[in-house]
């Protein structure tokens, strides 16, 4: 799946893709992040991008990302949920 860093305004609901950004794989976003990441809302205004994500880094500061989510996001969520509850 591919993501990439975006800027979000929540008085708007306004997303824009950040200046500079580079497309990114969204299984090693969510490694970067340590899986803190959650699902904000859906994507309808940016062509290949169905989602929007935030991700909190160790200092608890906020990240953006777009995320063009296909089946392979259902298989990643699932296996991360066995892996917390101790099912592998």
């Amino acid at each position: 799946m591919k993501s990439i860093q975006a800027e979000f305004k929540e008085a708007s609901k306004k997303t824009t893709i950040k200046k500079d950004a580079k497309e990114e794989d969204w299984a090693m976003v969510c490694q970067k992040f340590n899986d803190d990441v959650s699902r904000i809302c859906d994507v309808t205004d940016k062509e290949d991008y169905t989602g929007l994500f935030e991700c909190f880094d160790d200092d608890n500061n906020r990240f953006f990302y777009l995320v063009k989510e296909d089946k392979d996001l259902y298989r990643m969520k699932r296996k991360q949920f066995f892996d917390n509850i101790g099912l592998k």
